[in-house]
């Protein structure tokens, strides 16, 4: 939330297995047994898929039949904000807390979902391909795939977000324009287009 920085998507038929492979992406690209706190609405499979991507089996006690159920861990932190609707329109929401404390998860996470809400928002603005009722909808998802990717690219090192400006006050300028990636420290300065054709980005995950 403090980067805004674009870690993992998933593309698939249903949310379920969308969220299994953006959750197995996060995984093995931060190298963590811990899922970060998370908030969604309702919809979609994140339940499961945190079970399935980060849950651990019990240690065999030698008492039984020995254990297969992957369970969550007592620091998860997720919870649900689903919209109530009357005729359409929004009259409220309710917090649900899925994985977590009752009390600390809320004021963590906040009982909202306005960080994923506005993502969508500019995905459909970068994307043509993901805006509502088009005909520019992909036919087939290798293109898909494609078209999402280099909008994370483009998104996470080569547009400032005004929410990551910081103010330095010098001779030229008032405020640091800041892409996600520079919020992260994975670079110091906002690509171009020609950096993100030319340039070959080399892991540095051991």
């Amino acid at each position: 939330m403090d980067t805004r920085l674009r870690v993992g998507r998933g593309l698939a038929k249903t949310e379920a297995e969308a969220s299994m492979q953006a959750l197995s992406m996060l995984k093995r690209r931060s190298q963590s047994d811990d899922p970060p706190a998370l908030a969604s609405d309702g919809w979609g499979g994140h339940r499961e898929a945190l079970l399935e991507v980060y849950g651990q089996v019990p240690t065999y006690q030698g008492r039984g039949r020995p254990p297969t159920k992957k369970r969550p861990q007592l620091d998860w932190q997720y919870l649900q904000v689903v919209k109530q609707r009357e005729k359409g329109r929004v009259i409220g929401t309710e917090t649900r807390v899925i994985y977590g404390d009752e009390q600390l998860t809320p004021r963590l996470l906040g009982e909202h979902t306005a960080y994923v809400e506005r993502t969508n928002l500019t995905t459909r603005h970068m994307n043509g391909r993901l805006v509502r009722k088009t005909l520019g909808f992909s036919k087939k998802r290798v293109m898909l795939k494609a078209a999402c990717i280099w909008e994370d690219v483009v998104y996470n090192f080569a547009r400032h977000v005004k929410t990551l400006r910081v103010e330095v006050n010098d001779d030229h300028r008032r405020w640091l324009q800041r892409s996600p990636a520079m919020a992260a420290g994975i670079t110091d300065h906002i690509w171009t287009l020609e950096e993100l054709l030319t340039r070959v980005p080399i892991t540095t995950n051991t």
